[in-house]
């Protein structure tokens, strides 16, 4: 069955490259409402955008995602994220400014409100987009590849030269609560002469040592350091899930990411939809339901930490 919300869930933060204090509530919706930012802000244009992956535009960092109108709401991945991940699949979410909060970095709190919240079953099936052949894109020695699968799965390679980080590689069956046992507490993660680069751009106003892992060579800056030994694929597979659930609804697929990122992965959603044949909506039934990402999930599948 379809799921939203039962109550409302609030988060306050700043958002990561603007740097602005920015309050975002995610109500509940109807059945096939989809989810959709509402810019409350805004007053003169069109305040609605739908979480699509034809509303994405142009952005290395980060996604963004607009109306016809330019109003736009950016770093949306870990909020979207976590809704796929707790089997959220309506959902309005007002939002006082441009950028989502990027709160510690991972999906984790996002998740724990939306627990908190709780999750209200609807009177519809779920509608799922079942990959029927595979496709693939590249840009340089990056690839991303979506292949027929009878549920979710993500397989993420990385390689970085920094030693702290190196070469890593997670494959994860996204079914029930595995995003949240496995990856939601996956912060993002940078290198600190990357951090220097974006701040003398004007970006990442808002990144700290509390809110992103920052590495320097065979270092982690960050107090505490890593929560996962590979945190940081995990939260490349983080961010591939909220990428991927801009599909319009779950995908029954199997994701391939090789140094992969946001561009990407939403240019193999464009390439699915633009392939004829490669996929099909398909009605969940209660066999195909319970293989779905978040369906299941519950407060004891948060980890520890949170």
């Amino acid at each position: 069955m379809q799921n939203t919300l039962k109550s409302l869930a609030q988060f306050s933060g700043l958002g990561l490259h603007s740097g602005q204090p920015v309050v975002m509530t995610l109500r509940p919706a109807p059945s096939d409402h989809g989810i959709w930012f509402r810019r409350i802000d805004v007053t003169d244009q069109d305040q609605l955008v739908e979480a699509k992956w034809d509303s994405v535009t142009a952005s290395r960092l980060c996604t963004v995602i607009a109306n016809r109108s330019g109003v736009s709401v950016s770093t949306i991945e870990h909020i979207m994220a976590a809704l796929a991940g707790c089997a959220i699949h309506n959902a309005m979410i007002d939002i006082d400014g441009p950028e989502v909060p990027i709160l510690d970095g991972s999906a984790a709190q996002f998740v724990e409100g939306i627990l908190a919240a709780g999750i209200q079953a609807l009177d519809a099936e779920v509608v799922a987009v079942r990959v029927l052949k595979a496709v693939e894109v590249r840009d340089g020695d990056a690839v991303a590849r979506i292949e027929p699968s009878d549920m979710l799965e993500i397989d993420f390679k990385i390689d970085f030269t920094d030693a702290a980080i190196g070469r890593q590689q997670k494959t994860l069956n996204m079914s029930n609560g595995a995003f949240v046992r496995e990856l939601s507490d996956s912060r993002t993660f940078c290198r600190n002469s990357d951090v220097i680069a974006m701040r003398e751009r004007g970006l990442a106003l808002g990144g700290t040592l509390e809110n992103a892992v920052v590495f320097d060579g065979d270092q982690v800056l960050t107090p505490g350091g890593l929560r996962h030994a590979d945190e940081p694929v995990r939260h490349k597979m983080l961010d591939a899930l909220g990428d991927l659930s801009l599909a319009g609804g779950p995908l029954l697929g199997r994701y391939t990411g090789i140094r992969a990122g946001h561009a990407l992965t939403n240019r193999l959603l464009r390439a699915l939809f633009a392939t004829p044949g490669a996929w099909a909506y398909q009605e969940c039934g209660q066999l195909t339901g319970r293989k779905l990402p978040g369906v299941g999930v519950h407060q004891g599948d948060l980890p520890a930490r949170v």
